[in-house]
This record gives structure tokens, C-alpha cells and sequence, in this order.
């Protein structure tokens, strides 16, 4: 028997595990429901399982055991969660530490599996080919719109305009954004908006559907799926599997905690738990009911929703033992990439927790790429005239130092300057400070080491130079970006200057300040052009994106600036020749000074600049000028 609900004809199975010594199942006739309709008591254990004839979809259920019986739970299979409020919506409800009954309570939908996938074109996109868009599903479709799933669909030729080929969605599984609310805290007037604290993983975020109807986010995401392939884009899902909404171990209980504690979670001796994650409790997840339970969540993604990746919250923790010791081989992480279902999936790590776990580069799996969080911090740090060129031409290459081994590529590499988690591109040149007050927490959440500049001044300014600087800076930070070999992701919003003015740790802005501006795109349109340009170059030149590293059999020559060879541990200038049968010249200085290279034999015409003052190299050129902090690249 498979955990969850399943429909047979006339009847309904319903099955779950927990530890309990007796459990029943509750059915209600409305989501609002203060009482349930009915009670069964279930057989068996650890799998409970019993048979209902004659229920209709769209029934509501719950479960509840004989060691709380006051406390109902959720079925950790829900295929769909209903609240019966809209989004945010507080009218009625009383802040309570344990909620345990009620109206308010969330209830399991039974439903069937009838959507028409006919049509449908999956993308199935290499990795060396891929371009990742990293979006919120809300924050990117509400300014002018509802922020829903339907709603998304409208923007898909946007997307097409710029060149993506995968969109990544921060968390669609089902939370509660009133968790704060919830908690009684000083933030309780804000809205958990990332939605990184899972409720119920099997299902779609129910208020991000555009109907309100019991289930209606099934149908929605699917609908969303199937638009977004038949558009040629893919779509990955940032899944958070290291915790859950639960938080520490006298918080709310929903599911997990009620129906066998000791499986999903990990347990110190005194009844606290370890929190390897920052967020009150640790998913078990190298526990067999864990990690199976893991597994049964990305094949239901995979195959029925047709998801086409993952990507893993704080990805260590499914690493760590049910001590916390890091595990070699996790029993976890061999089960998703030996699963069949999830064998064409994309697996991505963001290979580090909240207690000083780190494996970037050093990832146990062998099918996942990492988030590589040193490419950020390096190309930060060497546009901000902190590294030097040869951390540059590491990164630039694909992160030999991090991937090399044991025959690893440069697509092992997910590259990145900025993520949802920090500033924006614009706030990166515009803050050197974090500016996080409107959180309720006192300015101390968010990074503080974000190797950001303002260029002399904290904030926006009329000053023209400091905002063509600002200007030049983001241009040169994606222009890296996108000439790395590795897999890029950008951040939605940064191709035409959004902002959150100075706020690095938006989650629980569910306003002007995490919505999308689609003013910007207008304003800021010559940024946005430069960054179609940067897609289109590097998907028509291979050698950018290719899934080897640069050979040293005389694929690649570094060139120094003024006819001198590069000096890498001082040097803020270098140029990159790529030769073959498409060569390129890519053409770096960071020095405070124009800096000119001598041109490899042949003629180069410009295909980008980050400064307009270039002066493009006439065919009996043997030099070429370079305006001081600034990118050029040449085709030959």
C-alpha cells in the first residue's frame, strides 16, 4: 500500500503512517467545518490504512491518533491543502501558539488525477544549453495582476523575449503564510512571503491558485506547466526539505510531530531538536520513512505535475545523520539519483546549512550541481577591487578548483550573483549597507558580508556619474556572468534594475517592496537589451557554455594588458582568447585606468561592451583601448 489517498472505482483507500497505537480518519463536509462528519478508525500500523465507499472528490479529511486525540492532523500526502480564507487574509482569526482544531485548521482534499496533458511538448533543454530565470511566483505576476499561477502564463512571452530557457520557482508547495500571524511575534503583521517553511509538500500553494474551489491549485499549476513547455521553458521547483512548519519542538503541530515524531525529525536526548537548519527543527531525512517519503515527493512532482527539476534548500542537511554527522554516502542522496522516475530530472544543491555545513564543490551526489555560492562572493569581490585575476580567471573558466575532481564539469557549476536571498543586482551597486528595519527585526537579519559598494553614496542619487558608474557596474557583474562556463541563473528582476531598496532579506515583504516594478522594464531598457544580447551571445557561441573545462592544450590564451603577460596575484586586467573554430576574445579591466591588449591575429568586430566610450578596433588594428572598469568581448 502507497501512503496518501488513492481512488478505486467506488471507493477510496485512505493510508498514512505514524507510530500510533490507534488512529481514525475524519471526515468533514466543508473546509470550514468545526466537527467532523464522520470518524473511522483505521487498521494496521505503521501503515494505517482503511476503505471509504462512495466518497466524492473534493472531500475533506484529516487524520487524528490515540497520543494527542485532541490535536487533528494532516496527511503528509495531501495532494491538496484548503484554507478557507484568501490570501493573507486575518479576519477572524486569534494569534495561538498550538493551533489544534477548527475552522482554521488546514484540511486534506481528496482529488482526482483527470488533468489533459495532451499537447504538451516537454523541453528536455540540456544542461550546457540551460539559462535559469529565478522567479516568485507572486512577487513576479502581482503588480498588475493577481499573482497566480493563470497569471504567470501571461508573462511566458516576456520570458521568451529574454532568452531564459528554465524558470525556477521559489517555493510552491503548500505553506502558511500567516505563520508569524500565527506566532504572536513582533513580526506578526507580516506575511511569510518566501514561503520557505513547507506545510505540506505534496501539494501546490492552494492561494496561489486564481479560484478558490477546493483542489483548483492543482489544475492551475498544471495548466502553468503545460503553457510554460510548449513554450520551449522548463520548470524547476526550490523545494525545502532540511525543515518543516513545524518549528522547534513545543511549536505548532500539523502532521509530522502528531503522527511519529521520531522518524521525521532529528531528537537530542533531552526531547529539543538539533537545528541544523536555522528554522526550530530538522528534518530526518536519512531516517528510511524520511527518506522514502522524500523520494515518493519528487517522483509525484516529476510525473505527475511534469516538473522538470529541483532545486534543494540548504541541501546539506539531507546529508547529515540522525546525529548530525555528515554522511559520506547519505542513504537520501542515493535514493534520488538511483529513483527512475527522477532520472532525466535536474538535481540542484544549495550545499550548505544554517550550523557551518559547507560542500560546494564537494557535494556527495554525483548528479547534482551546487549553487555555487564562491562564484558569487569571487565576482563580487573582483569587480569591487578586492580579488584579483587569478580568482577571476578561475571562476571565469568554470571553477576548476571546486569541480575538477573526480572527473567533474563545469556544469556541476550553477553561477550566480545574485539569488532571492540578498540584494538585488541594482541594490548591490546602489547599498553598502543592509537596510532590513520594515522585517521587526531589528536590522540584524539578513547577510552582512554582501561585498556590496554604493560608489559614495548610500542609496539612489541624481548624480550622473555615480549612476553611469552603477550602471556599468551591474553590466560588467552579468556580462561575467554570462561569458562563465557553467550553468548561469538570474534573478528575475535584475535584467532591468529592480529594487528592494537596500532590504537583502525581503521574506516576509509581500509588497512594493519583493513585487516586480514592470516600470523598470521601460525605464531601464537599455539594460534590459544588454541582457538579451548577453543570452543570445552566449547561446551561439558554444565555447561559453560547453561542459568541459578550457584545455590547456592551447584552447585558451591569457593575455595581459600593454603587450605584458598576466600577473595573477596582482593584476585586475586580463584578456581571455578562446580559439577554435569560433574564437572569441574576451577582454577584462578592472584598474582604474584604460588599458590596452594587443589583438590575436585576425579581424574582431565588437559583439559587447559594458562601456559605450569603446572604440571598436579597425580591421589594421593590432590594439585595442579598454576604458577602465569595463568588459569587452570580440568575435572573430
Amino acid at each position: 500500500m502507497n501512503p496518501g489517498v488513492t481512488i478505486r472505482k467506488k471507493e477510496t483507500v485512505f493510508v498514512v503512517h505514524s507510530n500510533a497505537n490507534r488512529l481514525w480518519l475524519l471526515l468533514f463536509d466543508s473546509a470550514d467545518a468545526e466537527t467532523p462528519t464522520r470518524e473511522i478508525e483505521m487498521s494496521g500500523g505503521p501503515l494505517w490504512h482503511t476503505t471509504v465507499a462512495d466518497l466524492k472528490p473534493g472531500a475533506f479529511y484529516l487524520y487524528r491518533t490515540d497520543a494527542v486525540p485532541e490535536q487533528w492532523l494532516l496527511d503528509p500526502y495531501a495532494r491538496a491543502v484548503h484554507f478557507p480564507r484568501a490570501w493573507g487574509e486575518m479576519t477572524g482569526l486569534e494569534p495561538e501558539q498550538h493551533i489544534r482544531t477548527g475552522k482554521h485548521f488546514p484540511k486534506g482534499v481528496v482529488t482526482e488525477n483527470d488533468f489533459d496533458w495532451r499537447g504538451e511538448k516537454r523541453p528536455d533543454i540540456p544542461l550546457e544549453k540551460t539559462v535559469i530565470y529565478e522567479a516568485h511566483l507572486r512577487g513576479f505576476t502581482r503588480n498588475g495582476g493577481g499573482g497566480t499561477y493563470l497569471d504567470f502564463i501571461e508573462k511566458i512571452p516576456y520570458l521568451k523575449s529574454l532568452g531564459i530557457t528554465t524558470a525556477e520557482f521559489l517555493p510552491l508547495f503548500e505553506f502558511n503564510e500567516l505563520e508569524f500571524f500565527i506566532e504572536g511575534a513582533a513580526r506578526k503583521n507580516l506575511l511569510n512571503f518566501w514561503g520557505y517553511s513547507t506545510l505540506a509538500f505534496f501539494a501546490p500553494m492552494s492561494r496561489y491558485a486564481a479560484s478558490r474551489e477546493p483542489g483548483a491549485a492543482i489544475t492551475e499549476f498544471k495548466t502553468l506547466v503545460k503553457a510554460l513547455h510548449n513554450a520551449g521553458i522548463e520548470v524547476i521547483l526550490d523545494v525545502v526539505f532540511n525543515h518543516t512548519a513545524e518549528g522547534p519542538f513545543n511549536g505548532p503541530v500539523y502532521s509530522f510531530r502528531g503522527l511519529d515524531e521520531a522518524a521525521y525529525y532529528m531528537i537530542n536526548h533531552d526531547g529539543s531538536y538539533p537545528d541544523w537548519s536555522g528554522c526550530g527543527n530538522t528534518f530526518n531525512c536519512n531516517h528510511p520513512v524520511a527518506t522514502q517519503f522524500i523520494v515518493d515527493c519528487l517522483k509525484y512532482w516529476a510525473q505527475e505535475m511534469h516538473v522538470d527539476g529541483f532545486r534543494f534548500d540548504l541541501a546539506t542537511v539531507l546529508c547529515r545523520g540522525s546525529n548530525g554527522e555528515l554522511l559520506e554516502q547519505p542513504p537520501v542522496i542515493k535514493a534520488i539519483e538511483t529513483e527512475p522516475a527522477l532520472k532525466k530530472v535536474k538535481l540542484i544543491a544549495e550545499a550548505w546549512d544554517a550550523l557551518g555545513g559547507y560542500q560546494v564543490g564537494y557535494f556527495p551526489g554525483k548528479r547534482f550541481s551546487d549553487w555555487n555560492g564562491r562564484f558569487r562572493d569571487d565576482i563580487r569581490r573582483f569587480w569591487n577591487g578586492i580579488e584579483t585575476a587569478g580568482v577571476f580567471a578561475t571562476r571565469l573558466g568554470g571553477s576548476s578548483d571546486l569541480y575538477q575532481h573526480n572527473d567533474g564539469s563545469p556544469l556541476k557549476s550553477i553561477n550566480f550573483v545574485t539569488a532571492h536571498d540578498g540584494f538585488t543586482l541594482a541594490d548591490l551597486v546602489t547599498y553598502e549597507r543592509k537596510h532590513n528595519d520594515a522585517n521587526g527585526e531589528q536590522n540584524r537579519d539578513g547577510e552582512n558580508y554582501n561585498y556590496s559598494i554604493s560608489f559614495g553614496c548610500e542609496g539612489p542619487t541624481d548624480d550622473p556619474a555615480i549612476r553611469a558608474r552603477r550602471l556599468k557596474q551591474q553590466k560588467n557583474l552579468l556580462a561575467t556572468l554570462f561569458l562563465s562556463r557553467g550553468v548561469p541563473m538570474l534573478t528575475a528582476g535584475d535584467e532591468f534594475g529592480r529594487t528592494q531598496s537596500g532590504n537583502n532579506n525581503a521574506y516576509c515583504q509581500d509588497n512594493e517592496t519583493s513585487w516586480i516594478d514592470w516600470s523598470l522594464l521601460e525605464k531601464n531598457k537599455e539594460l534590459f537589451g544588454f541582457v538579451q544580447t548577453l543570452i543570445a551571445l552566449r547561446k551561439k557561441h558554444f565555447a561559453l557554455c560547453s561542459g568541459n573545462f578550457y584545455s590547456d592544450q592551447g584552447e585558451v590564451e591569457w593575455i595581459g594588458p600593454e603587450g605584458l603577460a598576466v600577473d595573477w596575484k596582482n593584476d585586475r586586467a586580463l584578456g581571455m582568447h578562446i580559439k577554435g573554430s569560433d574564437p572569441l576574445l574576451i577582454l577584462i579591466n578592472n584598474e582604474a585606468v584604460d588599458l590596452s591588449f594587443e589583438l590575436p591575429e585576425g579581424n574582431w568586430d565588437p559583439a559587447l561592451v559594458t562601456d559605450p566610450t569603446t572604440v571598436a578596433p579597425a580591421r589594421s588594428d593590432s590594439t585595442v583601448l579598454i576604458p577602465a572598469h569595463s568588459v569587452c568581448v570580440l568575435s572573430a
